[in-house]
């Protein structure tokens, strides 16, 4: 079995400048993601307590564990967060996913949806999306990707389809735990 590989996440804006680092991530082998994952060939990917630097070079420890999905060709990713009351989902709409070597790359076009714990869902920074619409100059096809990111996101939620399942969130932590816990002894 292939043991849990590091990697780095880089998010960049849509003028090519980084925009937020998470240094330590581990790649969840392919054979120990569920079917419906391993069918749309996503990348997961799980920390803990990882330095995320920002653009300006600030650095901060991230407080709960996640378990990031990446699925190639949709303009979005999701970060479920295991936090005290649940399992709660950051979604970024975003460029798909780029993975070379241990380093996975997006492009962030801030518009972002939270699911939160009872399942309810807000799509937050929209005034932050057109800011950089305008200033980035974004073509109409990239806006087109971002919309149509948006509509696939909210359906995955509203139908609860991957990767909007706690328990497979919590599996993965649970197992990635105790893998660290053998390599420990």
């Amino acid at each position: 079995m292939d043991r849990y590989r590091h990697c780095v996440i880089k998010s960049f804006k849509h003028n090519g400048h980084i925009h937020r680092t998470w240094q330590q991530n581990w790649l969840i082998p392919n054979e120990l993601l569920a079917p419906e994952h391993k069918e749309e060939s996503m990348t997961v990917l799980i920390n803990s307590q990882t330095p995320i630097q920002e653009s300006d070079g600030k650095i901060w420890i991230s407080r709960v564990p996640a378990v990031s999905f990446f699925i190639p060709g949709q303009w979005f990713n999701v970060v479920a967060l295991m936090e005290e009351g649940g399992v709660r989902y950051y979604c970024n709409l975003a460029s798909p996913p780029y993975l070379q070597g241990d380093v996975l790359t997006y492009i962030d076009y801030d518009l972002d949806v939270i699911r939160t714990v009872d399942g309810a869902w807000s799509v937050i920074d929209q005034e932050e999306y057109e800011l950089h619409k305008a200033a980035y100059h974004y073509s109409q096809m990239v806006d087109d990707k971002v919309q149509d990111g948006l509509d696939a996101l909210l359906g995955r939620i509203d139908e609860g389809k991957a990767p909007f399942q706690d328990h497979a969130v919590l599996h993965y932590y649970e197992e990635w735990l105790k893998h660290f816990d053998e390599v420990d002894e």
